[in-house]
């Protein structure tokens, strides 16, 4: 009986005896109340100081998402005062100059926001954050969407999340795989905490590293990380989705051309939101900041950005009321194109200058106007097919940032989980894949890299995987050995050594069992010592015993190589490891390793 009952507690055992495996689990839970816990502290920066700046002061009234309004119910501070914005957006860009140029130099060039600079830290940079830069961007960002900036808060709260983790890895001195792994889990968690979407959040922190892969062995801590932080936002801010809107469902086969037709819009708007960007970046802010200076660059962009403010005010801040409005019906079609155009401008002037926040919001923002121009202008013309033409926004901000960021199933799950539902999953899918196709050349994020074999990252893994594909079996010679006893003398191995090409001997006791080898560079010292001919035996010089197996894989073959300085390795049966099946020799497992990168390559 308790033999029966050990059985399956041995065989849980075995399952779970992977350190790596538990540690990574329970760390993505740790991650998960800190990175949640930052993400409040973040949100409620960004919605006090975003009431004080522009509804307390400059005497705004803009509109908030229904999950979001903390102080929006409050009065405003007095009457409407259009100069607070520029002088507030060029003080932020003031400030945010100074402590990129003091502290962090070298954050503009290359990147795009802070989810760009996470995915750098993990493709580039061992996935070390420097412990500073989550901190001043931070504080930049709840700044600048506060005082009116495009930007939003998902490419900090990231790189918030990314640099905790990666912080972790540091003090507990885990290895670089680990760190990459946990970076990422931050950032899910910090997602999925500000979005109130665990599951889409946690897929998106994996999935955007790449153009066409995902970092799957960080899904388990990246989605423990993100339920804990959710579930700690909620838990102060409540459970209810951020938009109040209703469930919106797909059953009308004739919408399909229609959220085609919103795909191949929202690849075109995508495509021309990225090169607008690029060009205010590269072509505007960063020649400008040769010639000026960091500061007084992002000083610009801010009054710029203000300016454009006062001049429309719905392409201030991160603008999440403005799309419920669009969902809920109540922009003219006129009016979504323009807010469209003016978010897209006003996005490039503010990270474009250097200016912090993230490209996520702004993206989600233009692809859901640009959702809503198709859906409401079908409604028009074909009110009787699309009924429901709110819903076109929701896949307008899921399709436009699928292609863009190529992240096709992240955003996907969020709208999901923003909607409360899958009613709208098949044209979610269709629009999202479509805009991928037509975007492939499009990226929104700088760093990205196709897929792993491409990464820096894994590098090491290509090379792994590779040679353990491969047995010895493929690759050794097969052929008798010379075998020596223990108590072969060295004047009787000399002969041997004289008579054979061989660089590696296996030794066997007095009963025939395999005890050893023995090394020709352990003897050379040796070998014109006449005087110690008869003195020293084999037993005396050997190494402990050192074989390989047929099965072995080469990668084990490798690190054995590398342990030792020997060039020849004794290879045994499967079956029997007493009975000697020939020697394995460095050059033919690099040459094996070689054939294979080819036949790849080729392939």
């Amino acid at each position: 009986m308790l033999r029966i009952l050990a059985t399956p507690w041995r065989e849980f055992a075995r399952l779970y005896s992977s350190v790596a495996f538990v540690r990574l689990a329970v760390l993505g839970i740790g991650l998960g109340v800190v990175s949640g816990c930052a993400a409040m502290l973040f949100f409620l920066g960004i919605e006090y100081a975003k009431h004080l700046i522009l509804v307390a002061w400059a005497g705004l009234s803009l509109p908030a998402p229904a999950g979001e309004g903390l102080f929006h119910d409050a009065a405003a501070g007095g009457a409407y005062r259009p100069w607070v914005i520029p002088l507030a957006t060029c003080a932020t860009g003031l400030v945010t100059g100074w402590l990129v140029q003091r502290f962090l130099p070298d954050s503009l060039a290359g990147m795009t926001d802070g989810t760009d600079a996470m995915i750098r830290a993990f493709h580039r940079g061992k996935g070390v954050i420097r412990k500073r830069a989550p901190f001043i961007k931070g504080l930049t960002s709840i700044l600048t969407i506060a005082s009116g900036g495009s930007a939003g808060r998902e490419g900090p709260i990231s790189q918030i999340g990314a640099g905790l983790g990666s912080f972790v890895a540091d003090r507990l001195h885990l290895s670089t795989k680990e760190r990459r792994l946990l970076m990422l889990a931050g950032a899910a968690g910090g997602l999925g905490a500000v979005f109130r979407a665990p599951l889409g959040g946690a897929l998106t922190a994996i999935e955007v590293v790449y153009r066409e892969d995902f970092e799957a062995e960080a899904m388990l801590p990246a989605i423990l990380s993100s339920v804990v932080a959710y579930t700690l936002f909620a838990y102060v801010f409540g459970t209810e989705p951020m938009f109040a809107i209703p469930r919106f469902s797909f059953s009308d086969m004739r919408e399909l051309p229609f959220y085609l037709t919103l795909a191949l819009t929202c690849a075109f708007t995508g495509w021309a939101y990225v090169r607008t960007f690029r060009f205010m970046k590269y072509g505007v802010f960063l020649r400008l900041a040769e010639r000026v200076g960091i500061m007084w660059t992002t000083a610009l962009g801010g009054l710029l950005v203000g300016l454009f403010g006062i001049i429309y005010t719905p392409m201030l801040s991160d603008g999440y009321g403005w799309v419920e409005q669009a969902i809920l019906g109540h922009l003219t079609v006129t009016t979504m194109v323009t807010i469209m155009v003016a978010k897209t401008l006003a996005t490039a002037m503010t990270l474009g200058s250097g200016m912090s926040g993230g490209m996520f919001a702004p993206a989600l923002f233009v692809g859901g106007m640009t959702g809503g121009v198709v859906g409401y202008a079908a409604h028009d013309l074909f009110p009787h097919i699309v009924r429901e033409p709110g819903g076109y926004v929701l896949v307008g901000m899921a399709a436009f940032f699928a292609g863009v960021a190529h992240a096709p199933v992240g955003p996907l799950i969020m709208v999901c989980e923003l909607t409360q539902g899958y009613g709208l999953l098949a044209p979610l899918m269709l629009a999202s894949a479509v805009c991928i196709l037509l975007n492939r050349k499009v990226s929104l994020y700088e760093n990205q890299v196709e897929n792993k074999f491409e990464s820096p990252a894994h590098a090491s893994d290509a090379t792994v995987n590779l040679l353990e594909g491969l047995t010895v079996r493929e690759c050794f010679h097969r052929g008798r050995v010379p075998t020596l006893e223990e108590g072969t003398t060295l004047k009787a191995l000399t002969d041997v050594i004289a008579g054979t090409s061989v660089f590696t001997f296996p030794v066997r006791d007095a009963s025939g069992a395999l005890s050893g080898i023995l090394a020709v560079q352990d003897v050379r010292a040796l070998l014109y010592e006449e005087s110690l001919f008869d003195l020293v035996v084999v037993r005396d010089l050997m190494r402990p015993l050192l074989t390989l197996a047929e099965s072995d894989d080469l990668y084990a073959a490798l690190l054995r190589f590398v342990d030792t300085d020997l060039s020849h390795i004794i290879v045994v049966d499967d079956d029997d490891r007493e009975k000697v099946l020939g020697l394995l020799y460095r050059a033919d497992l690099f040459k094996a390793y070689s054939d294979a990168l080819r036949i790849a390559r080729e392939d």
